[in-house]
């Protein structure tokens, strides 16, 4: 059978596509684990965001796929809608499967489009046996985590429990089956792996635990090492761990990083997620050996610097600083200490907006990341389906905004009780950019080439909607904000 699969090409306003163009890994895994005589070609639209029509029509044209699957994300959700229509319109008798983070907890969004069947919780086995059924013409009952039409109605057939990744049942992601080029962070081919899935607390912004429950499930670490040998083999020279939490397991982490070592692996750029309190706790002697065996960027999940707002977003336990035996202080700054010292860049990770937010405790983490991180990724509350802030929003009617489309994280969609929702954006809006400025003289260390060739572009996309007499303090600021805002509606437009 001939498949296609795509993911959407909506983007997160961290990740301008001038910086960074990540592959989907969900999708390489899926390639890798259907039955070998098919024919699988992913292409991830981010590589292609101001063309996308074109590329999926040629696409359709040329390889003319029996079944085609889309990966989506809630923000993607009208993105997704628009390319059914188009794929519709071009092959009406095409077979189309959605899955991935929205399809999974949003089923009903889904009802009345235009597919025939939705993958539920992690796809690397039930998309596998979809394609089993599709070829016996029949049997879709039987699959675990599979939704699907029947006489024009759907059946949800019970979810698939989560796999314990033990064994060789699933296999390596099939990274040839990419159609499309570019895959770049800072100039640097870059690439995904996974060394564990599943995460064991229940933070009430993440989907996580709603998508898969509260687990840990690891690879062994030769499976990571030939996964990180064959993304190297296809040219990435930075490779971003996307675990969910990674450093559950602190031990098993060390030996990850010796194991890379050994391995004569540690000429890559590594990029990984981290909480503050393993770091914190584990620093002095972890951090220098992340940097020995590679680790260049680490995005901290910082989430919030007040206590109050830890509890609302169920992070404290998380941040907390464990160093000397028993639960401390936040463990953050003693984090990023440990990680500066070991020539280590931090993407700090906040949230501002919080349900009782004030103009002056998001002033104070704004503040907090232009001291103390190396980039910024400030981000606002967002009641993403089914997550436990999600009712807690609206119990207290502060949710503003249900265009989905705006639900990117950096779109505030929710109010607290004491600001507007666009007054928490444009605070945001307006400490971030100059935050990022300060982080070009390090990165111009790190990619020389790339920043003074890409300068420009860089400054454009972070200071859109700015203006000469704006950064000059002639304009008010709040000008340049609606304008910023305008820009960013059209960027939505991708389909």
């Amino acid at each position: 059978m001939k498949v296609l699969l795509l993911s959407m090409p909506d983007s997160f306003e961290h990740m301008p596509s001038v910086v960074i163009r990540m592959p989907n890994g969900g999708l390489s895994s899926i390639a890798g684990n259907v039955d070998p005589h098919h024919e699988v070609a992913i292409a991830d639209l981010v590589l292609v965001q101001s063309k996308v029509r074109a590329v999926v029509t040629q696409l359709v044209q040329e390889l003319d796929p029996e079944l085609v699957g889309l990966s989506v994300m809630t923000f993607q959700r009208r993105s997704a809608s628009r390319l059914v229509a188009l794929l519709r319109a071009l092959k009406p008798d095409l077979k189309i499967v959605a899955g991935g983070y929205d399809p999974s907890l949003a089923p009903e969004a889904y009802r009345d489009l235009a597919i025939d069947f939705l993958v539920r919780g992690e796809g690397d086995l039930t998309f596998r046996e979809l394609l089993r059924a599709l070829e016996r013409g029949g049997g879709f009952e039987n699959i675990s985590g599979l939704s699907y039409r029947s006489d024009s109605e759907w059946r949800h057939n019970a979810a698939r429990p989560v796999h314990s990744l033990e064994g060789s049942e699933i296999q390596l992601p099939k990274r040839s089956a990419r159609v499309l080029q570019g895959y770049t962070l800072l100039g640097r081919k870059v690439d995904v792996v996974e060394t564990s899935r599943g995460c064991t607390y229940d933070c009430s912004f993440c989907s996580i635990i709603e998508m898969r429950g509260r687990n840990f499930h690891t690879y062994t670490f030769d499976r990571v090492l030939e996964d990180i040998r064959d993304a190297q083999r296809y040219g990435a020279r930075t490779i971003f761990l996307v675990d969910d939490n990674i450093m559950l397991n602190v031990r098993r982490f060390e030996g990850l990083c010796h194991a890379i070592i050994d391995a004569g692996l540690s000429q890559i750029d590594y990029f990984v997620q981290a909480m503050t309190s393993s770091i914190a706790t584990h620093g002095e002697t972890l951090a220098p050996l992340m940097r020995q065996a590679g680790f260049r960027y680490v995005f901290l999940g910082i989430e919030n610097i007040l206590e109050q707002d830890l509890e609302f977003l169920r992070a404290s336990a998380k941040n907390t600083d464990r160093s000397q035996g028993r639960p401390a202080s936040n463990a953050t700054l003693r984090a990023i200490d440990y990680l500066h010292r070991n020539g280590m860049y931090v993407v700090g990770g906040l949230i501002v907006g919080n349900p009782d937010d004030t103009r002056e405790s998001i002033e104070a983490n704004l503040a907090f990341a232009r001291q103390y991180v190396d980039w910024p990724y400030i981000q606002h509350p967002t009641p993403y389906p089914r997550t436990p802030m999600t009712q807690q929003f609206r119990d207290r009617e502060l949710i503003t905004n249900e265009r989905w489309e705006e639900y990117d994280g950096t779109t505030a969609v929710v109010r607290t009780a004491h600001l507007e929702a666009s007054e928490v954006e444009f605070l945001r809006w307006k400490a971030e950019r100059w935050i990022k400025v300060r982080h070009m003289p390090a990165a111009l260390r790190n990619d020389p080439w790339f920043v003074v060739s890409h300068a420009p572009q860089m400054m454009a996309h972070t200071f859109r909607g700015s203006s000469l007499r704006s950064m000059l303090g002639l304009e008010d600021d709040r000008k340049a904000f609606q304008r910023y805002k305008q820009i960013r509606e059209r960027e939505r437009e991708y389909v």
